[in-house]
Parts: structure tokens; sequence; C-alpha cells
């Protein structure tokens, strides 16, 4: 499963990355047919954002810690302090690690969104 990604080196500049979250085949009844499940990570709180409509760039910004955001609805385009820009649709997630530096840029689509927020205890690189 593929994970969107946004970091920052050591110098502050932020970046995107895509890595491969690992999962295996599981059959949660008897009957159902298996599917795909990942580890379980752990986490230390989960939040709920609500994006009022018309809202559309968020200056340069980081975030306070690892967090995988995912939007339920609407879209965002990030672009990043190398220029690169990518546009996030409804149902995909990313995980936000610019933690220190210049961060990042938001711009959101014209409508209401809701987003979830993980804050990932260990980001993605250590599952129980």
């Amino acid at each position: 499963m593929k994970c969107l990604r946004i970091y920052a080196t050591p110098d502050g500049e932020s970046h995107f990355d895509e890595i491969e979250i690992p999962t295996s085949q599981v059959r949660v009844h008897h009957a159902a047919t298996p599917f795909d499940v990942s580890a379980s990570y752990p986490a230390d709180r989960v939040r709920f954002t609500s994006i009022p409509a018309g809202m559309k760039q968020v200056d340069w910004h980081t975030v306070p810690g690892r967090e995988l955001t995912v939007r339920l609805n609407g879209s965002v385009e990030y672009e990043t302090s190398d220029g690169e820009v990518r546009k996030v649709e409804a149902g995909e997630f990313v995980l936000v690690e610019d933690t220190h530096g210049k961060g990042h840029l938001s711009r959101h689509s014209p409508g209401p969104q809701l987003v979830l927020w993980i804050s990932l205890t260990n980001g993605l690189d250590d599952p129980k």
C-alpha cells in the first residue's frame, strides 16, 4: 500500500517521498474473502478537522509531530520547499513529517473538507 510522505532534510528543506506500507492477506471471517491489512501502529491521539469552504492557501508551515492525515472529502495541493507540487484527493492519506525547517504550503479545494489527523508515536517506522 503506497503512502505519500512529506519530510524535511537536516537543512530544513521539505520534499515528497512515497513509502510502501507492508500488508498481508487476512481473512477476518471464515466466509470472507481475504484482504490486505497492515500491521498496527501506535498512535498518541486522533483529531478531526473541519476546514471551512473558501479556505484557499495556508502559508508555509510545519507540523508539531509525525501526523498521518486522511482526507475524507475535498482535495488539497501540497507544495514542498523544493517547488514540487502534489494533489491529494478524498480517500488518500499522507504521512506529514516536516517538523522543522521551512515546511510546506497547503492549497485547499473550494468546498468544506473533513480531515482525520492521527498522531503516530513512531511514524510508520515501528509497527506493533
